[in-house]
């Protein structure tokens, strides 16, 4: 069953509950039994439901238009964000934000992509796309956090950097490339969180980090089902297959170690209980801060390196040879 009609089986319930408290308002009756029974099965559904999605589920689920953004978790985990702007170059690049934030009274540098609500604001935040200022903005921000000796966190969630003209004329090849290589020098502790959708080196350019977290129906990769799709089989009729061959889901990527921690979402995805996926990820963010907190900048840029240098090992077997 696809994410939709499980959401409309879930509404339906959902409408029963709303339908039933409203009845027992109006009429004064007692229906605690039966709401208690209806809530219970809400739950259990919800529950039951999303425990075995496909891969192309998940990437629905990563995309649906109410999934909590960058700008939700601000507003629920880290209070005290005081937003920065600009490249100091170009101009401010609103697909991402970026600015001083405190999680458990640890100052640190949040930064994260920010998709649009609506079609206004999604073409203000170009649907979470960046240019290379962004990505600069970025980066000098985290640069900025190293002055300071602070721990920096990234929100990952973009369909991928943007591709047009003046983007690609002003360097985005190059923003992305050097955001790769200053990250791996950083001196201090880089927490990573893809929250939605991880696409490509836009994503890539905020997730060089000494933890890498990653939300249960969120998806990560190098390419879209979609883009997967029209280039090996020229048509969109593959992209289901596309989607299980990249092995883009949570629990793929923490079996090939790209990822270090799947965060839980509420029953139903992250969109369903904004306020309990924010207190979710607020408590894996805390525990994984705490154990890179007091780590000397040496070691953590050795252990970074050490991290990545694993990624994609393979072992060959040579046959025929003694």
């Amino acid at each position: 069953m696809s994410p939709a009609a499980l959401e409309k089986e879930i509404a339906e319930l959902e409408r029963q509950i709303a339908s039933l408290k409203q009845m027992a308002e109006e009429h004064e009756l007692d229906v605690a039994g039966e709401l208690h029974k209806l809530e219970e099965k809400l739950v259990r559904r919800r529950r039951e439901s999303y425990q075995n999605l496909t891969a192309v589920e998940r990437v629905q689920l990563a995309r649906h238009p109410k999934r909590p953004f960058t700008l939700d978790y601000i507003e629920r985990i880290f209070p005290d964000f005081m937003e920065l702007h600009g490249d100091r170059a170009f101009r401010d690049d609103e697909a991402i934000v970026a600015g001083w934030a405190r999680l458990d009274g640890e100052s640190l540098m949040l930064i994260g992509h920010q998709k649009g609500r609506d079609m206004k604001e999604n073409l203000r935040r170009n649907f979470g796309m960046p240019h290379p200022e962004g990505y600069r903005k970025a980066l000098r921000l985290m640069q900025l956090a190293e002055k300071f000796g602070r721990p920096v966190v990234t929100l990952i969630d973009t369909p991928g950097a943007y591709p047009g003209i003046g983007a690609e004329e002003r360097g985005q090849a190059e923003a992305i490339a050097r955001n790769l290589r200053e990250m791996a020098r950083l001196r201090v502790p880089i927490l990573a969180v893809v929250i939605g959708e991880g696409g490509s080196g836009g994503a890539l350019a905020l997730g060089v980090a000494d933890r890498i977290l990653m939300l249960e129906n969120a998806i990560y990769s190098v390419i879209s089902p979609e883009g997967c799709s029209a280039i090996l089989w020229k048509d969109q009729q593959h992209v289901q297959a596309a989607a299980e061959a990249l092995k883009i889901t949570a629990k793929d990527l923490l079996e090939l170690a790209v990822i270090d921690e799947i965060v839980p979402e509420p029953p139903g995805g992250a969109h369903s209980n904004p306020a309990e996926a924010a207190a979710l990820l607020d408590a894996r963010l805390k525990l994984a801060l705490e154990k890179l907190m007091g780590v000397s900048g040496a070691e953590l840029r050795r252990m970074r390196y050490d991290k990545f240098r694993r990624m994609g090992a393979v072992e060959t077997a040579l046959q025929g040879r003694q």
